[in-house]
C-alpha cells in the first residue's frame, strides 16, 4: 500500500474509525497543529545540548501523541476509542508539566518581563515550539467552542505546555549564560 492513497485529492480527510471530513474542519486544524508542535519539538529535541532538556521532550512528545490521537477521532467515536483501549489526556498528564514548571523555576532561571527570541538556537527553537503551541491551544479551543470537543483537559494541558516551554528556552539561556536583558 502506498502513502499516497488520493483519497484525500478532493479535499477531505479521513478521521480515525473512517470518518471523512473537509481538510479545513477544525478537528483537522486542531490535530494537525499539534503535529507540527511535535515537529518543532522535535527540533528543539534534536539541537537542545542539555540531557534535562532533550529527555523531557522527549516525554511531552510522546504525551503529544496522546493528546493527538483523542483529537483525530470524532466526538461521536469517542466511547469507541476508549473501549479499544486508547488513552485520553487527563489531569495527570498537565500535573507532570506543573511539576516541570516547579523543577524549573526552582533553578534561578533569570527572567523578566518579555523575552527576544534568539540567543542561542535551541532557545530560538523552543520559543518556535511556544508559538506553535500556543497556535495549537487556540484551534484546540476553537474545536471546544464549536461543541465537538468535551474534554477541556487538552486546552489546559497546551497552556502548561507552553508556559513550560518559555521556561525551558531561559533555562537553556541561563545556562549558556546568554539571557537577553
Amino acid at each position: 500500500m502506498s502513502i499516497a492513497t488520493k483519497t484525500g485529492d478532493g479535499g477531505t480527510t479521513g478521521l480515525m474509525y473512517g470518518r471523512r471530513v473537509p481538510k479545513n474542519h477544525p478537528r483537522v486544524e486542531a490535530y494537525g497543529t499539534v503535529d507540527e508542535l511535535n515537529a518543532a519539538l522535535g527540533l528543539a529535541r534534536a539541537t537542545a545540548e542539555q540531557d534535562f532538556v532533550r529527555a523531557n521532550l522527549l516525554h511531552i512528545q510522546q504525551d503529544l501523541v496522546i493528546l493527538m490521537g483523542e483529537l483525530a477521532v470524532a466526538k461521536e467515536d469517542l466511547e469507541r476509542y476508549v473501549k479499544g483501549g486508547f488513552s485520553c489526556v487527563t489531569p495527570a498528564m498537565t500535573a507532570k508539566l506543573d511539576v516541570l514548571v516547579k523543577e524549573i523555576e526552582s533553578q534561578n532561571v533569570s527572567f523578566k518581563g518579555w523575552a527576544t527570541p534568539g540567543a542561542t538556537v535551541n532557545s530560538a527553537t523552543l520559543d518556535v515550539a511556544r508559538t506553535v503551541c500556543r497556535r495549537a491551544e487556540r484551534r484546540v479551543y476553537d474545536l471546544q467552542s464549536a461543541g465537538e470537543l468535551d474534554n477541556s483537559e487538552i486546552v489546559i494541558c497546551l497552556n502548561r505546555l507552553s508556559d513550560l516551554l518559555w521556561l525551558f528556552a531561559r533555562w537553556v539561556e541561563t545556562k549558556a549564560g546568554q539571557l537577553e536583558k
